[in-house]
C-alpha cells in the first residue's frame, strides 16, 4: 500500500515536472527494459563518447543497477527513482531499445528514437492473435497499449526489408524507418579478429585450450514468476552433456533480459557458466565458435560472424501453433540444424558439418543482412546531433 501511495505521489510530481523547460541537449539512453547496459542505446553512446559528443550532450542512462562501469561523460539514474522521472520529462531525446510504460507522456518537440532489439521470427504486438504474456488482461488491450505506445515513436530502426515492413504493419509505425542495421551490431565488424576476441577472453575469464559454445534462448510468454520476472526452463540433461562435451567445450549461458534465474551449476566445474546481464551479448558473440538458440533473433546477427547456429526447439509446435506464431517458414529458412534433445544436442556438436548448411545460410544472410555494414551507430549519433542544430 505504501509503495502504491509513494508511486501517485511521484506520478504527481512527474506531471508538473513535464512543464519545465524541454532540454534540448539532454539524451535518456534505456536498454533492456534498464535492466542492463547493452544493445543499440548502449552503442549509440559509446559512439558519442569516441566522437565526443558526450561533452556536449547531457548523456543520461537510466538503469537498475547504477554501479554499472559506463565509460564517458554521462549520468546514471536508477530506473523509476525520482531522477528518472524527471529526466524523462525535460530530455530533448529519448533512445530505448524497448518500450517506456505508457505513463510516461512524450511531450511536444522530443525526439524519440526507438531502435528495437531484432529481427522477428516470433508474431508482434498487433500480428498476435493470442495472448499469453504475464499481466496483460486482454489481446484487446495489449493491441491498444501497444498503439499509442508506438504512436510516440518518431524513428524506428530497421535491419532488412522484411523488418521494416513487418515493423509498420505490427506496430502501426507511421514514423520514419531508419534502414541503417543495427548499432549493437557494429562491433562484428570491428572486432572480429583473434587480438580483439583474445582480449574479450581474457576479460571474461575464458579458457584458451576449449571451444566456446553460446546458449542463447528466448523467454516463453507463458512461463514466468510474476508479471516482470520470466523463468527458463529447458529440459536440459546437465549431466549427459557435461559428460560427453566437458572435455573440449565451455557453455555459455546467456538468459533473455526478461528471465531472472539462478541456476546453480557449481558441481560442473565451470564448463556451464551463466553470464549476468551486465556483459554484452556482442562480446559473446565474438568469443563463440557455436551458437545454440531456440526461436531468439540472437541468429539474425550471430549469423553475422559465418558461424554454426544449432536450433534447440524442444517446444516447436506449441511455440508456433499456441504462443505467438511465425512469420516464415522456420524450419525451411533455419541456416542450421533443429534438434529436441539433449542427446542430439551432443551429436550435432561432434558432427556439425558447415557444407550441410551453406546454401540455407547464404540465403539466410541474404535476406536478413541487407543494412549491416558495420556504421549504423555513426548514422544513428548524426541523426541525433541533427535534431539539436535545428
Amino acid at each position: 500500500m505504501l509503495r502504491k501511495i509513494m508511486k501517485k505521489g511521484i506520478l504527481a510530481v512527474y506531471k508538473i515536472l513535464r512543464f519545465m523547460p524541454l532540454q534540448k541537449r539532454t539524451i535518456c539512453f534505456m536498454s533492456n527494459l534498464g535492466r542492463s547496459y547493452g544493445g543499440n542505446p548502449k552503442s549509440i553512446y559509446e559512439e558519442m563518447v569516441r566522437e565526443g559528443l558526450d561533452q556536449e550532450f547531457r548523456c543520461i542512462f537510466i538503469l537498475e543497477d547504477t554501479n554499472t562501469p559506463l565509460p564517458g561523460r554521462v549520468w546514471k539514474v536508477r530506473l523509476s527513482r525520482f531522477r528518472y522521472y524527471y529526466f524523462l520529462a525535460v530530455a530533448g531525446i529519448w533512445v530505448s531499445d524497448t518500450r517506456f510504460p505508457n505513463y510516461i507522456k512524450k511531450r511536444k518537440g522530443v525526439t524519440y528514437l526507438q531502435t528495437w532489439h531484432g529481427t522477428p521470427l516470433k508474431k508482434l504486438a498487433l500480428d498476435m492473435t493470442s495472448l499469453s504474456m504475464a499481466g496483460e488482461e486482454t489481446l484487446e488491450q495489449y493491441h491498444e497499449e501497444f498503439r499509442k505506445n508506438t504512436a510516440t515513436w518518431d524513428y524506428l530502426i530497421s535491419q532488412n526489408p522484411f523488418s521494416s515492413e513487418t515493423f509498420q504493419r505490427a506496430f502501426d509505425f507511421h514514423g520514419e524507418i531508419l534502414e541503417y542495421g543495427y548499432p549493437r551490431n557494429d562491433v562484428l565488424f570491428k572486432k572480429n579478429n583473434s587480438y580483439d576476441i583474445d582480449q574479450i577472453k581474457k576479460k571474461l575469464n575464458l579458457p584458451r585450450d576449449k571451444k566456446i559454445i553460446l546458449y542463447a534462448p528466448t523467454w516463453r510468454d507463458n512461463e514466468y514468476h510474476d508479471k516482470a520476472n520470466y523463468k527458463f526452463s529447458a529440459p536440459l540433461d546437465y549431466d549427459y552433456i557435461y559428460e560427453q562435451l566437458n572435455k573440449d567445450y565451455v557453455i555459455l549461458l546467456k538468459y533473455h533480459y526478461m528471465v531472472r534465474e539462478k541456476l546453480q551449476v557449481e558441481q560442473y566445474r565451470g564448463f556451464y557458466r551463466v553470464v549476468e546481464q551486465e556483459v554484452d551479448i556482442s562480446e559473446l558473440y565474438l568469443v563463440s565458435d557455436m551458437l545454440i538458440t531456440d526461436y531468439s533473433s540472437v541468429m539474425f546477427d550471430y549469423s553475422l560472424l559465418y558461424r554454426p547456429i544449432l536450433f534447440y526447439v524442444y517446444d516447436l509446435k506449441e511455440y508456433e501453433e499456441e504462443l505467438r506464431g511465425f512469420y516464415f517458414d522456420f524450419v525451411e529458412e533455419a541456416p542450421g540444424p533443429l534438434f529436441t534433445s539433449s542427446r542430439e544436442l551432443v551429436s550435432m556438436v561432434k558432427n556439425y558439418y558447415p557444407e550441410d548448411y551453406t546454401d540455407k545460410y547464404k540465403a539466410f544472410c541474404e535476406k536478413y543482412h541487407t543494412f549491416e555494414n558495420g556504421n549504423a551507430a555513426k548514422r544513428a549519433v548524426r541523426l541525433l546531433a541533427s535534431k539539436v542544430m535545428k
